[in-house]
């Protein structure tokens, strides 16, 4: 196939700014793609914390003028680096009045009242860079709301533009729950019309929904799993936007993302105790050890340790894990749970390792050490989330033999096979119903299998360790959806 030139733009990008799974994608992604020979570029805004010493960052001649509608032409600066590891180019839009924060979107868990301005700024940016680079795209590549402005310029602002001609766009959805609602005054500075304020386009209930537009105007969406794909057409999922995703199902995709074995392996990784592998597991309880001594556990290589990293949100199932953890706590495993977020969480979390020393400990924040020393070290993962779009640390555990335990939805239940005790295949252990009696019911037969199959637990490992989610595989899956855009377009 021909070489595409691919600008994806993104509001977080490994290893620059992260606050979810988004900005995995973003800093994978486009490395995968230029494997496969296309020409891919990367913008994202310059936050306070992206250091330009670490990074080596050089500053653009000139200024990038950004009209803004009612606000006037905006002026920012543009940085140039590369995605560590290789030629790709990233951008970064600088504007300290937007950008120069502690946080990417919120302090102190409120959100930034001027979100609406900050990114359909940024949105703006990334096509006025194109123009100054002379980079003319066959497809931008937008990531949820933050930058699903961008599908809606490409019809409306730059329709005509000859720069974006034959210009086509992607936009995926890495997370429906959050869509960009805001007052309709955000229409004074998207500027593409009021004639577009409408139920059919960006309104939604009196207010602008920017997701929303951009699902409308993209020439494809994408959900990053199959399942995913299917459950945002539903009720239950789809946050209020089902029956447009219905009605936009023809250009629906489902690629699922891959993960960095370079980062993500226990055979190279440099932050635990021991590296092992499938065929030399001996580090795995070296690196159970440490783990245990780290958090004062006792030092007991035959009690099943489960471990759990991430968000403490109601989306990740802490509200199941939090009404079944009493009965959880009377089976004899230890538990060891990495993360932050909401306030209660934490502290009940907190409070649970004096109640159960012995059984349960915690560490409020996130260390990418630790996360890795758990993934190591534990002999089964809970992820009981409510939903989950892709997940990525179901993958990262199936490589370290850290067997998942996950509730069957979106991404885990794409990834993870149910075991199955008469053929001893399968990679984990999974329930349907968000209740705490299947959690419960789920770690117990996991448990059950640890204790008392050692033979399928084993085989679980050994299957577990030998998949592969490939970035690779994820690119592919993209170009196929790129050179249907690309196809669609010239069509018309």
């Amino acid at each position: 196939m021909k070489k595409l030139n691919i600008l994806l733009a993104a509001s977080e990008v490994v290893p620059f700014a992260k606050s979810g799974g988004l900005a995995d994608v973003a800093g994978a992604l486009p490395k995968a793609l230029r494997a496969l020979g296309h020409d891919v570029r990367v913008v994202m805004p310059r936050y306070y914390i992206v250091d330009k010493e670490k990074y080596g960052l050089k500053r653009m001649e000139g200024s990038l003028g950004v009209p803004m509608g009612s606000k006037g032409e905006l002026w920012a600066a543009v940085y140039e680096g590369l995605l560590p590891g290789s030629d790709v180019p990233v951008y970064f839009i600088e504007y300290d009045a937007y950008f120069g924060r502690k946080g990417l979107y919120d302090e102190d868990g409120k959100g930034f009242v001027d979100n609406d301005k900050r990114f359909i700024f940024f949105s703006k940016a990334v096509m006025q860079l194109a123009k100054k680079l002379r980079f003319h795209p066959d497809v931008i590549h937008a990531n949820d709301w933050h930058t699903a402005s961008i599908p809606v310029l490409l019809n409306t602002t730059y329709a005509y533009d000859e720069d974006f001609r034959d210009t086509g766009s992607l936009l995926s959805i890495h997370n429906l729950e959050h869509q960009g609602k805001f007052p309709k005054s955000a229409m004074d500075v998207l500027s593409v019309g009021w004639g577009h304020f409408n139920a059919d386009e960006l309104e939604e209930y009196d207010g602008i929904n920017l997701l929303k537009g951009g699902i409308v105007h993209a020439d494809a969406i994408n959900a990053v799993s199959k399942k995913y794909a299917q459950e945002i057409r539903t009720s239950e999922f789809g946050c209020g936007l089902e029956r447009l995703i219905n009605e936009k199902s023809y250009k629906l995709y489902g690629v699922l993302n891959g993960v960095d074995y370079e980062e993500w392996s226990p055979a190279v990784d440099t932050l635990i105790a021991q590296n092992f592998d499938v065929d030399a597991m001996e580090g795995k309880l070296a690196c159970k050890e440490a783990l245990q001594k780290r958090f004062n556990l006792p030092l007991r290589k035959n009690v099943p340790l489960i471990g759990l990293v991430g968000r403490l949100a109601e989306q990740k199932g802490i509200g199941l894990l939090a009404a079944a953890i009493w009965k959880l706590m009377e089976l004899d495993i230890q538990i060891v749970l990495l993360g932050a977020g909401e306030k209660w969480a934490e502290r009940f979390f907190s409070e649970l390792v004096a109640r159960y020393p012995q059984k349960f400990a915690c560490y409020i924040g996130y260390q990418n050490d630790l996360a890795h020393q758990i993934e190591a070290a534990s002999d089964m993962f809970l992820m009981p989330s409510l939903f989950e779009p892709c997940g990525l640390n179901q993958i990262y555990s199936l490589r370290y033999g850290t067997i998942p335990i996950v509730r069957a939805t979106g991404g885990l239940d794409d990834t993870i096979e149910n075991y199955d005790n008469d053929h001893k295949s399968g990679t984990g252990f999974k329930f349907y119903d968000a209740t705490p009696e299947a959690l419960i019911g789920t770690v117990k037969w996991a448990v059950d299998v640890y204790n008392h199959d050692k033979e399928g637990f084993a085989q679980l490992q050994s299957n577990a360790m030998q998949k592969r989610f490939d970035w690779s595989e994820a690119a592919k899956g993209y170009e196929e959806i790129y050179e249907k855009i690309i196809a669609g377009r010239s069509n018309t």
